[in-house]
């Protein structure tokens, strides 16, 4: 599985009718609404409001999840999305996210290789033994909300590639280290991993 290092698309973007002081006050008006919108936006975010987008040429790494490939291909904070975000994530031979939980629907096709969902409770103190539910090429598959989960490439030899699209972006994510431990004591994460770039982590207030 190759991982890329971040590119941005360039290739075409909109450009704005006409030029002048309007074109340049309806950048200014649009770039502060979206700073509005996602407090502490940093400049390094990259952002792309182009209708067509070449999915090789944009963003994409492990943001420091070991064998795992994340792109955003349209998402809230570089894209502007505002109801769902889609992303397209590669797992490596043997390769899991964390196990976790979060608060909004989630769908997943699976392109091409096979895997494992390991699905716990969210109706007890603690995840509990998950289930363990096969997953497969041209297979789709939901996570209930709230209830933690894993997803696992339980392949030996090949990648599991999946397409993703969550609810009410952008995403929060409660993460546990096992399944045994108790659901108030799993540690939130936000912004998650490869939204770091375009929004800052909250800042503890006493």
């Amino acid at each position: 599985m190759a991982i890329g290092s971040p590119v941005t698309a360039a290739a075409g973007r909109p450009r704005l009718a006409g030029g002048g002081h309007g074109a340049v006050l309806l950048t200014l008006l649009v770039a502060a609404a979206a700073a509005a919108s996602f407090p502490g936006v940093e400049s390094s975010c990259q952002r792309d409001n182009s209708i067509v987008k070449d999915i090789s040429q944009m963003p994409q790494g492990s943001y420091g999840l070991e064998g795992l490939s994340h792109a955003t291909l349209a998402g809230a904070l570089a894209h502007g999305m505002k109801e769902v975000e889609v992303w397209l994530e590669t797992f490596g031979p043997g390769q899991r996210t964390p196990i976790h939980r979060h608060s909004c629907e989630e769908v997943f096709v699976v392109l091409k290789g096979k895997g494992t969902l390991l699905l716990g409770s969210s109706s007890m103190k603690y995840p509990g033994q998950p289930q363990e539910i096969p997953v497969f090429q041209n297979s789709t598959f939901t996570v209930p909300v709230n209830d933690p989960h894993q997803v696992w490439n339980s392949d030996e030899y090949e990648d599991l590639q999946v397409i993703v699209v969550i609810s009410r972006p952008p995403m929060k994510v409660f993460i546990y280290d096992d399944w045994d431990m108790p659901h108030t004591a799993a540690k939130l994460k936000f912004p998650i991993f490869w939204d770091e770039e375009c929004l800052a982590a909250p800042k503890d207030e006493l």
